[in-house]
């Protein structure tokens, strides 16, 4: 956790309350998110396929990952009262407004793929 007056802290403060793209990132920006929204935009998923599903997560990163979205009212999670526990994860309505963004996002991306791939060679040759 960020100490609240550093001046890194103070500067993420100072873009998010500027600048909307920020508090989109700060909402479904890095490593993990993306995927996990991919898989939901699907429709609804139990925590085990889920996790089976992103090659690489740990649980605790899963975990703390759904909970940022679901804090987002992004991502909704379903307990059901069984034994053993069932637990379900799925967009909300506003979630699901994510959909055509991040479909956008995935095209854009993929018509960068080559030049990606030129980048990632040109630094190794150096």
């Amino acid at each position: 956790m960020r100490k609240t007056q550093s001046t890194n802290s103070l500067n993420a403060t100072t873009i998010i309350e500027n600048c909307g793209m920020a508090i989109s990132m700060t909402i479904f920006g890095g490593r993990w998110k993306p995927a996990i929204l991919f898989y939901l935009s699907e429709g609804r998923m139990r925590y085990g396929a889920l996790r089976a599903a992103i090659p690489g997560i740990s649980e605790r990163m899963l975990i703390q990952q759904l909970k940022e979205l679901e804090k987002y009212d992004i991502v909704r999670r379903i307990a059901y009262p069984e034994v053993p526990p069932r637990v379900e994860y799925e967009l909300t309505d506003n979630g699901l407004t994510l959909v055509p963004l991040m479909k956008a996002m995935s095209a854009w991306g993929e018509s960068q793929r080559e030049n990606m791939a030129r980048f990632r060679f040109a630094a190794v040759e150096q």
